[in-house]
């Protein structure tokens, strides 16, 4: 490492910054569970700590990688005894909250969790939900551009900041806390830090966008016979509810089957037969006419035979219950340990040929393989899940290419919504084209000319050799 723990301690504290067993006694990620291997963590207070801090490393070319909940999935988190981490765990204060204008600021740092509880106590809420809530930040659903279980009705990260401020790779400030809906003054510069994993610039505080709050809501898990009724009652549910319709997530038979029966982890509230399976929740202010509405939803969806199986949730413990299956990562982990996890997108017409596919092309290789699909069918997004019994490099290197090569043709993404880090950095080229990596490499050059900030991470590090 070339900065000096003493340089740092002067600017954050000598208690705020770690070395030896203090740094190895941390995981780099949730997922793995490996040890940090990195050099020195530092913990600045606020963004002009953080400022002093990348001051001095940009003055001795020191590279570091931002650590925030840890939740990722692609090794966005991942060091080298030459790393520098700065971790963002005391910057978490909830700064101001707008009933009025509809706006909350607060600390990259704070888990969102935690955001979501404070717009709740102002009487609004903040949309964006994933199963992680309680772990992740929200500097890090800025940087990966989060989406979660209601990106069909809210959007992603991206539509809920407003505004952003953010310190530069030679610890210059860039602070564009906007607080309007509209401001066209220029270029948008918070689009610099959202969904770029912090190669760009790490963010330390965020002006987000509240939403009025809609605190009834309905849920059902319903079970479907086909994947063309599966697509058929999207669309119903769509046209019936619309604007209510708050979370369509599917689940295929094998997640559905691994999670109740095989594993026991949860008893399932419908018979494991069905080849498809969805939770459906619908979003409102007026109770009774939005249970009516979602209740005529389903009626009519069960009518025309898109639904052939169905349970509606009667209080909050059996909604947590439905939810539980869907959310149950753990479970998936321990199910198909080793297990290679994939995050990607692909038109939804195309979404039963592709895994169909893909699970003819896995038995061929590896015979006893377990493939495991669910994920956000209105975003056009799944979550694959193999496990094949090994996850070394070669072997991820051929299941990788399984799961990917073939969205090339299709139209699709290697990443919908957990980024790129190190993992996926060799297939970015199959869903980005040549002059748009050349633009994201003279980015990364303009703003970070040594490449200090997550080097390596998107884009190859021999882009500064």
């Amino acid at each position: 490492m070339k900065i000096t723990v003493d340089v740092l301690r002067t600017i954050v504290g000598a208690s705020h910054v770690l070395t030896g067993n203090d740094v190895t006694s941390r995981q780099e990620d949730w997922m793995t569970g490996a040890p940090c291997q990195a050099g020195a963590i530092v913990r600045p207070a606020s963004t002009e700590e953080l400022s002093a801090v990348m001051r001095a490393c940009f003055e001795c070319k020191q590279t570091v990688v931002t650590h925030g909940g840890l939740t990722g999935l692609v090794h966005g988190t991942q060091t080298s005894p030459d790393d520098l981490v700065i971790s963002l765990e005391r910057m978490t204060a909830i700064e101001s909250v707008d009933p009025v204008g509809g706006t909350l600021t607060v600390q990259a740092g704070t888990p969102l969790q935690r955001v979501q509880e404070a717009a709740q106590d102002a009487g609004l809420q903040f949309p964006l939900d994933l199963g992680a809530r309680g772990s992740c930040t929200i500097g890090g659903n800025i940087a990966t551009n989060a989406g979660g279980v209601r990106v069909i009705r809210y959007g992603m990260m991206r539509q809920q900041v407003l505004g952003l401020e953010a310190v530069m790779a030679d610890g210059r400030v860039v602070s564009s806390m906007n607080h309007m809906l509209k401001n066209n003054a220029g270029f948008d510069l918070k689009q610099l830090f959202v969904g770029t994993e912090g190669v760009l610039g790490i963010v330390t505080r965020a002006v987000l966008r509240l939403q009025p709050p809609t605190p009834y809501e309905h849920t059902a898990m319903v079970a479907c016979p086909s994947f063309e009724a599966l697509t058929a009652l999207l669309a119903q549910m769509g046209k019936t509810l619309g604007g209510g319709l708050g979370a369509f997530e599917v689940m295929w038979q094998n997640h559905y089957q691994l999670l109740t029966d095989t594993s026991g982890r949860h008893t399932p509230p419908l018979s494991t037969e069905y080849p498809y399976y969805v939770i459906i929740e619908c979003l409102g202010s007026d109770d009774a006419r939005l249970e009516a509405q979602f209740r005529d939803a389903l009626e009519q969806a069960m009518e025309a035979e898109l639904i052939i199986d169905a349970v509606i949730a009667q209080s909050s413990n059996q909604r947590d219950g439905l939810w539980a299956i869907r959310e149950d990562i753990e479970g998936l982990k321990e199910g198909l340990d080793p297990v290679l996890t994939f995050d990607v997108s692909l038109p939804i017409a195309d979404m039963e040929r592709y895994t169909q596919t893909l699970e003819a092309r896995l038995k061929e290789s590896w015979p006893d393989y377990q493939l495991i699909v669910f994920g956000h069918l209105g975003d056009s997004n799944l979550h694959i899940s193999v496990g094949v019994g090994s996850k070394e490099p070669t072997v991820r290197r051929a299941v990788e290419a399984l799961v990917y090569e073939p969205l090339t043709a299709l139209g699709g993404s290697i990443s919908a919504e957990h980024g790129i880090g190190l993992e996926k950095r060799a297939w970015l080229g199959s869903c980005r084209n040549e002059a748009e990596i050349e633009l994201m490499q003279t980015l990364k050059k303009s703003l970070d000319p040594f490449g200090l900030l997550n080097r390596g991470k998107i884009l190859d590090e021999a882009l500064f050799e």
